[in-house]
């Protein structure tokens, strides 16, 4: 099949690349994620307050199937998947996410745990008292309806909200480039903002922070670097410190208890982790002071109970929690939302002042339709007053009509052709009927009880107020300061119905240093042949029978805050906290310390406590006879495990003394190697070089054929006897001997 060249098309790839993903970003930031200033709301949140106000769900009428909402809102008018709508619509229900929730849930909508809503069949909802502040008048033409995905229906592209809800309950969304993360506002506080920026559109942020002086999460807690917001409102950019309340409150036998009441707003949902990570902090001895940790949370409200052990610094404590744990958390702040299409970064000032704007082009409509409304309505009830007055002559001129057309020209025009007249009179008055249209219409369906003397009263005391009530609208729309009375005194009737106390505290507090407070013990390890540990304090050891101990291959003196450092021939360390061996009984079996390292099948040369080895230097011998000397310090390291030497494939250690800087300096310490066909070498130590860790080290001894060293150690150059593998040698005593010289028969 041949393609003919008029219907390709050409094009830059790059270029298309660029236009395309452009066009999805701006769709994501305009169309999802980002609010709108004006109402601050996602368009799935407007575009759900809308089918709940469409299904006349409004405050006072029943709870309806969320499954219903959810289904009219996909369909009508957000096609995007019922899950997203229905995560909107719980989130919307949450008065700890939102200062006025927008939805009334009823069933089960999730906790501040972080448990999950029900499925949406099971739940139901109605609009709340907040969202009809942006719903009740959506039927006077304030706003501009635009067809739907399909054309099918119309949706607004925005909610007349009355309400400056994007400061009171903030929002989070995060769009392609870019995100937004406004905080809740205390809702009088935001009001009592607005008021003044109407009043004094050049009011400083310091003179607007006096009546808004920071955000208020529905959560409470504290902000703790207050002194940080005066950016924040002036940039609209910026982080927030909060940190969780607690009091510290005496608990059971001379213990002290933290207590906490209110959780940072960033673990909205999410209480769960915190309590999690106060017990993994308990468990793993982060915080050596807890003894407890348990949620006793209820429907009143937060209680998080910390156990501090007996005799413990609470306070302290306290401090560390805040810095260790998400007890304190940051907030990061961007007032980001969507202006003529355009996303931008707002002031404080800025935000408040686009909400002021808004109100005055939704009341300027307003009152231009309740003006234009009852201007009609006036019309009407002055043609229905005049009309009482000439009731007899009108009667006549329907009664005399062929037609309902025939009687309304004469009422409008005074057409009174082939109408019949009984009098004359009756012809003369209708020939000067000169009502409008919509008042023939109204004289046309007046019923006869319209001329009971009551009701022309009515008619009368209707059209003394429909005048005042023209006089007060025209005034509104002439004068800006008169529509901003208006706009006050509703301002001001919100503000008493959402009014509720300040939740958040702000401070400029200073974070006091946590002091790690443990109680240091000495201690003795006790390990035996087969790898069993276990821990002992000095007081049992000092105890214990000499055959008792006989039966450890190794004992190492070391205190609880250490580590202990295991080595092995395989060029190996291993460490393990002291805290994680078991405390026992000398008699106890103990837990293997293979279990608690990953030394695997490497073979332990050494055990020593971090803190002797830290202030040693420490002699290596290898096998195929090379030796160094490497500074204990070269081995300070929060790994569990690392690499101490620098091996060949066919070599390892056999021979690992810890010397003292004592041992070293000293000029009286000799090198003892013994080779497998029981050749030893001494020689001075002040002749092996201190080498780095990473060095293999220099030749020791020279090894005849087949022959390797077995062992290597360091004693008093007065000592000629040593002891390995059971048995006993005695070597020559060498002084200043060539290093690299070939040993000398060791005698049994």
């Amino acid at each position: 099949m041949s393609i003919e060249t008029d219907s390709l098309i050409s094009m830059d790839f790059a270029e298309e690349m660029k236009n395309s993903f452009r066009d999805y970003a701006m769709s994501v930031i305009i169309a999802r994620a980002i609010p709108d200033v004006r109402d601050g709301l996602k368009p799935v949140q407007r575009r759900i307050l809308y089918a709940m106000r469409e299904l006349g769900l409004d405050p006072k009428k029943p709870h309806r199937k969320s499954a219903r909402i959810v289904g009219d809102t996909m369909g009508k008018y957000h096609p995007h998947g019922d899950s997203s709508i229905y995560e909107a619509l719980v989130h919307m229900s949450k008065d700890y996410s939102l200062a006025i929730p927008l939805v009334d849930g009823h069933g089960n909508f999730g906790s501040i745990d972080g448990d999950g809503a029900a499925a949406m069949r099971y739940t139901e909802a109605r609009l709340s008292d907040g969202a009809m502040t942006m719903l009740e008048h959506l039927d006077q033409g304030l706003v501009e309806f635009v067809p739907n995905f399909d054309d099918s229906e119309k949706e607004p592209v925005v909610l007349p909200a009355m309400l400056p809800n994007l400061l009171i309950n903030g929002t989070t969304g995060i769009a392609v480039g870019m995100s937004t993360n406004i905080p809740p506002h205390n809702p009088v506080e935001v009001i009592d903002g607005a008021i003044a920026v109407m009043h004094d559109p050049t009011i400083s942020t310091e003179e607007l922070m006096q009546l808004i002086p920071g955000p208020d999460f529905p959560t409470g807690g504290t902000i703790v670097n207050g002194d940080e917001l005066l950016s924040l409102y002036e940039t609209g950019e910026g982080k927030l410190q909060i940190r969780a309340t607690a009091t510290i409150e005496p608990g059971e036998y001379g213990k002290k208890n933290i207590i906490i009441t209110e959780i940072p707003y960033t673990l909205v949902g999410n209480k769960t982790r915190l309590v999690e990570t106060l017990v993994d902090a308990m468990r793993e001895k982060v915080f050596e002071e807890i003894a407890d940790v348990r949620d006793e949370s209820s429907k009143e409200g937060i209680r998080i109970v910390i156990e501090v052990k007996k005799d413990r610094d609470a306070e302290n404590l306290l401090n560390g929690l805040y810095k260790k744990t998400p007890m304190q958390d940051t907030y990061g702040a961007n007032f980001l939302a969507v202006k003529d299409n355009q996303p931008y970064t707002f002031t404080l000032r800025g935000m408040l002042q686009e909400f002021i704007d808004f109100q005055e082009i939704l009341y300027t409509k307003e009152y231009q339709y309740l003006l234009d409304k009852a201007t009609r309505r006036l019309e009407i009830v002055s043609g229905l007053i005049r009309a009482v007055d000439v009731i007899d002559y009108i009667i006549e001129v329907v009664r005399g009509s062929e037609n309902l057309k025939q009687a309304k020209d004469c009422l409008m025009k005074g057409i009174i052709t082939d109408i019949r007249f009984k009098t004359e009179e009756a012809k003369r008055a209708a020939s000067k009927f000169d009502f409008t249209e919509r008042q023939a219409d109204a004289i046309l369906a007046m019923q006869l009880q319209k001329l009971v003397g009551l009701e022309l009263l009515k008619l009368q005391q209707e059209d003394d107020e429909l005048q005042k009530n023209i006089k007060r609208f025209t005034k509104i729309l002439s004068k800006r300061s008169e529509l901003y009375k208006v706009i006050e005194e509703q301002l001001l009737e919100f503000r008493l119905r959402f009014a509720r106390d300040r939740k958040t505290k702000i401070t400029t507090a200073v974070s006091k240093a946590y002091v790690v407070e443990e109680r240091i013990d000495d201690l003795y390890l006790l390990i035996d042949r087969f790898g069993y540990t276990k821990a002992v304090d000095a007081a049992t050891y000092q105890k214990a029978a000499p055959e008792t101990l006989q039966e450890f291959t190794h004992i190492c003196p070391i205190r609880s805050n250490d580590r202990l450092c295991i080595f092995t021939a395989e060029g190996n360390m291993h460490q393990l906290k002291v805290s994680a061996i078991p405390r026992t009984r000398i008699k106890d079996k103990g837990t293997l310390f293979q279990t608690m390292t990953k030394i695997g099948e490497e073979k332990p040369i050494l055990f020593i406590a971090f803190e002797e080895m830290f202030n040693s230097s420490l002699l290596f011998v290898t096998k195929n006879g090379l030796i160094k000397q490497v500074s204990g310090v070269e081995f300070d390291t929060n790994r569990t495990t690392v690499n101490t030497t620098k091996l060949d494939e066919d070599d390892l250690i056999v021979g690992l003394t810890a010397l003292s800087a004592k041992d070293v300096m000293s000029g009286h310490q000799k090198v003892i190697i013994l080779t497998e066909k029981k050749y030893s070498l001494g020689f001075p130590l002040e002749e092996v070089p201190e080498l780095k860790k990473t060095s293999k080290g220099v030749k020791a001894i020279l090894l005849e054929k087949k022959d390797t060293v077995i062992y290597g150690t360091s004693l008093d150059q007065n000592v000629d006897e040593f002891t390995f593998d059971g048995k006993t040698y005695h070597a020559k005593k060498i002084r200043n001997r060539k290093r690299a010289a070939k040993g000398q028969k060791a005698t049994l």
